[in-house]
């Protein structure tokens, strides 16, 4: 089965990034993670966003804060689907610097972005994509949210 990269820009991500090794743990689905840096190490990102796909990564989930130009870059040179996670870090201006960066795309570059620290969104949303195409990833996500409508109608019921 192809994996998910997970890549963030520093490793003071790791901790927001987390979320989305361990939703994929969940679907059963082997994670690739890294730190690659857009501004640090620029011969590294240009590697991996045109190798990825060689390597039998199907989705990549970029994490990174401040002015978040990781996944828009990894976007720009990878032919697979990149979803940006905006990290809320120390420099930022309370994250939305991270937001815009990733929100605002030209067209032509997408990047799906979840919301601030959505980690385990991203990751969920990876496993939704590499489902579309494997049914027993889909099955997993199936019964996934199936336990989601499960918990919600034992805390009503609780509440009678």
């Amino acid at each position: 089965m192809n994996k998910v990269a997970i890549i963030m820009g520093s490793i003071s991500d790791m901790p927001v990034m987390q979320d989305a090794i361990d939703i994929l743990k969940v679907f059963n689905i082997e994670t690739e993670v890294d730190i690659v840096s857009a501004h640090r190490t620029p011969e590294k990102l240009f590697d991996f966003s045109q190798n990825a796909h060689k390597r039998g990564i199907a989705v990549i989930i970029a994490g990174a804060g401040g002015a978040a130009h990781l996944p828009g870059m990894v976007a720009s040179m990878s032919p697979l689907p990149v979803i940006g996670v905006p990290v809320k870090s120390s420099n930022s201006i309370d994250g939305w610097d991270s937001v815009l960066s990733i929100l605002q795309m030209p067209g032509g570059v997408p990047v799906a972005t979840v919301a601030l620290n959505g980690a385990k969104n991203a990751g969920i949303l990876a496993a939704q994509i590499m489902g579309s195409s494997n049914n027993e990833v889909l099955q997993t996500i199936v019964d996934y949210k199936e336990g989601l409508k499960q918990a919600v109608i034992k805390a009503s019921e609780s509440l009678k």
